[in-house]
C-alpha cells in the first residue's frame, strides 16, 4: 500500500505517518526505486494497534517505549503488560473524573429553574445590571 492508501485506511494524515516512521515508532518503510513508501500488511497492523493506544490516552514516548520492549522479545511481556495496565489506570481515573464533571453538569441542569437562574438574577441585580437573561 502506499502512503496516501494507509492513510485514508487508517485515518491518519500521510504528515503524521511519516512523523511515526521518522520517530521510529514505525520501523523503516520499505521503499519503491523511485521512493515511493510500501506498507505492508504488519506496517498497516502495527499502525492500527498505535492509533488504538493513542486514543487510549498512551504517550508517543510511552509507545516508543512499549514497541523497544516488544522488540526484545518475549521476556519483556510483563513489562509491556504493566505499561497497558499503568495506561488503564489513567485513563479509569480520567473517566471517573469526566463522570464527576458529567454528574455535577447533570444536577445543574436539574436544578437550572429553581436554583441555578434565581442565582444567576441575584448575581446581575447585585451587580447592578438587568435581571433579564436573554
Amino acid at each position: 500500500m502506499k502512503i496516501s492508501e494507509v492513510s485514508d485506511v487508517c485515518d491518519l494524515s500521510s504528515d503524521t505517518l511519516r512523523y511515526y516512521e521518522r520517530i521510529g515508532l514505525v520501523p523503516s518503510i520499505k521503499r519503491t526505486r523511485g521512493g515511493i513508501r510500501e506498507y505492508n500488511e504488519l506496517d498497516v497492523k502495527r499502525i492500527e494497534f498505535i492509533k488504538c493506544m493513542r486514543n487510549a490516552g498512551l504517550s508517543i514516548e510511552m509507545l516508543i517505549e512499549y514497541f523497544n520492549l516488544f522488540e526484545q522479545g518475549d521476556e519483556t511481556a510483563e513489562a509491556r503488560k504493566d505499561l497497558l495496565i499503568e495506561q488503564r489506570g489513567a485513563l479509569a481515573s480520567r473517566i471517573a473524573e469526566l463522570q464527576r464533571t458529567l454528574d455535577y453538569l447533570d444536577h445543574k441542569i436539574a436544578a437550572y429553574d429553581t436554583h441555578v437562574l434565581p442565582a444567576e438574577k441575584a448575581m446581575l441585580q447585585s451587580e447592578g445590571g438587568s435581571t433579564e437573561l436573554e
